[in-house]
């Protein structure tokens, strides 16, 4: 909280004419202040353990251009109030695009007491924001999400469970925001400079190049309109559900989706392929040696493309090349998995392996009879042994459906099969073959 806070002054803080070292007056380094303390507690940390190597985390309150290579910020003392939470995704996107990316605001509000139902559609908000925290002030009412009740406490279970299985993809986006300087958070005009229609959209936002999120930000609200850009489709994250028209088009369309209090408004981007992890744990540490699931959302090319970004999560080996970038590109019946940057080749991703793939947008003329998997380093033998027959998959859907038939489809074809073990940061290729 390093503003610096002075609650017994005027302004709650420093009065501006205070003298700091050789006469300077705090009007002057107001705002750089918290800035400094930030870096000072990041290195101090660093400094102070040097044999532990590890990535510190520091919350800070107070920040300026820069803070963002110190750790991550939140918005202060909100409230439990539905405005409140409105107002947080345009707070969060603003942030995003001025490079404070690492940010999120009280989840719940600081001050007050929600109501269950807030409760659960900002629980549904924050899962998606880049920080993620519920915190309220001492003397507020007890609101750990299992006190809430049912059916309250599963709604909110089923988004922080949303949230750890969406790890794998939430951090490559930040290490991409890291390298490139992309929110993580964005406007849709980021993703889509040439439609007009998102210029002025702040209740609606996209993780990354390939989910788009509209949080519920109002009581009792049973539906919700969704503006989906683009002439490509969207997948709801949940259910698979199509929205969006198929046809060319230089902008989008806003559809009317059910957005009960179970429900959160989330979908996948045509043509886009996201790495998850789907086992519960109690912490993301214990989903470490879990093995990674790929969804696959084609677009209307039946085409699709992903990124995966794996280090130790903790250390700063990184930078001495202890890390994995892997690229997926699917085409022409073809899953091609390529290694684009792996500096020490004798760092190994603990366990991983992709268990399980997504396919979803097929074509309902397309129906396959065999899975040919090709690992380049095996010898010919080792790869015609790989050539699996489709009655030797373990296949937990295939179900058909119409694709691209109108704005809102009840369902997609949807293939999920369960791998062989295939390594994640090695070069590979699934054929699929058809009848």
């Amino acid at each position: 909280m390093n503003e610096p806070s002075v609650f017994s002054g005027p302004e709650v803080s420093m009065q501006k004419d205070a003298k700091h070292h050789k006469g300077v007056e705090h009007r002057d380094v107001h705002n750089i202040y918290g800035f400094y303390m930030h870096m000072a507690t990041t290195e101090g940390l660093i400094q102070r353990n040097p044999d532990k190597n590890l990535r510190p985390f520091v919350l800070a309150r107070a920040f300026f251009a820069g803070s963002q290579r110190y750790g991550a910020v939140w918005t202060g003392d909100n409230s439990a109030q539905w405005s409140h939470l409105e107002m947080t995704q345009p707070m969060l996107l603003s942030l995003g695009i001025t490079g404070i990316t690492f940010s999120g605001a009280d989840v719940g509000g600081f001050f007050g007491n929600p109501d269950s139902e807030m409760q659960v559609r900002w629980y549904q908000a924050g899962a998606f924001h880049p920080f993620f925290r519920a915190h309220a002030h001492l003397d507020t009412k007890r609101r750990e999400p299992w006190l809430t009740g049912e059916p309250y406490t599963s709604y909110i279970r089923d988004a922080i469970r949303i949230r750890y299985s969406l790890l794998p993809y939430s951090y490559s986006v930040f290490r991409n925001s890291s390298v490139t300087g992309m929110p993580i958070m964005r406007p849709l005009w980021v993703e889509f400079p040439d439609d007009e229609h998102t210029f002025d959209m702040h209740d609606q936002f996209m993780v990354g190049s390939s989910l788009l999120v509209k949080p519920v930000v109002q009581p009792s609200v049973s539906s919700i309109n969704v503006y989906f850009p683009t002439s490509q489709v969207w997948y709801d994250l949940q259910d698979y559900r199509v929205y969006g028209t198929g046809k060319s088009s230089s902008s989008g369309i806003t559809i009317k989706i059910d957005a009960p209090l179970s429900k959160i408004p989330a979908f996948i981007r045509a043509g886009s392929i996201i790495a998850k992890k789907e086992r519960s744990r109690r912490s993301s540490t214990q989903m470490e040696a879990d093995p990674y699931s790929l969804v696959i959302a084609l677009n209307s090319q039946f085409r699709a493309e992903g990124e995966i970004y794996i280090d130790d999560g903790n250390t700063f080996n990184y930078m001495n090349g202890d890390y994995v970038l892997v690229r997926w590109v699917f085409e022409n019946n073809q899953l091609h998995s390529y290694v684009v940057e792996h500096p020490n080749q004798s760092y190994s991703p603990l366990n991983s392996v992709i268990e399980r793939i997504t396919i979803v947008g097929l074509p309902t003329s397309k129906k396959f009879s065999s899975i040919l998997v090709n690992l380049p380093e095996e010898t010919g033998e080792q790869k015609a042994a790989r050539k699996i027959e489709w009655g030797q998959w373990e296949v937990e859907n295939y179900d058909g459906g119409s694709y691209f038939s109108s704005s809102v489809l009840p369902s997609v074809s949807r293939l999920v099969i369960k791998l062989p073990p295939t390594p994640i940061h090695r070069n590979w290729s699934l054929t699929f073959s058809t009848q």
